[in-house]
């Protein structure tokens, strides 16, 4: 066997490794990013987008939302946790928004945060966390001492 046919044969399976090494690592993102933008988390947090009026009123209806949602969702025994970030389409101008939703004991996701840049850089507050009246309390207190839902 002559030196060039080695140099090819090894080229050949250098790249190969190369493209299954690729493959593997995009399969695994691509999964990911699947899983995080087509969650119930997510479902929550562009129905809220959709809806926000202060969203409506600085960048006109939301007409739909960026192909890929960045962030992280959390559950353990039935609490979870979410930070996402999406960018929204309006109508007069596109924005990049990050939501944070919570989950208790198994139930539906809560918007809790949530806020989107300006043209400036800066934070435009859609939520925050002491908004008392889009939150019901998660526990009451019932006279006698006990904690019910």
């Amino acid at each position: 066997m002559t030196t060039k046919k080695v140099i090819i044969i090894i080229g050949v399976v250098l790249t190969s490794i190369v493209l299954l090494v690729a493959l593997f690592v995009g399969g695994i993102v691509g999964i990911a990013l699947y899983s995080v933008g087509n969650s119930e988390a997510a479902s929550t947090a562009k129905d809220f987008l959709r809806n926000s009026e202060r969203l409506k009123q600085d960048i006109g209806t939301v007409t739909d939302f960026g192909s890929i949602i960045t962030g992280n969702i959390s559950i353990k025994n039935g609490n979870g946790g979410a930070n996402l970030n999406l960018k929204v389409i309006g109508e007069k101008k596109t924005v990049n928004a990050s939501v944070q939703l919570m989950q208790q004991s198994g139930g539906e996701w809560r918007v809790v945060e949530a806020s989107y840049r300006d043209d400036s850089g800066g934070s435009v507050d859609l939520l925050s966390a002491y908004d008392a009246r889009l939150f019901p309390p998660l526990t009451s207190f019932k006279p006698g001492g006990s904690i019910y839902k």
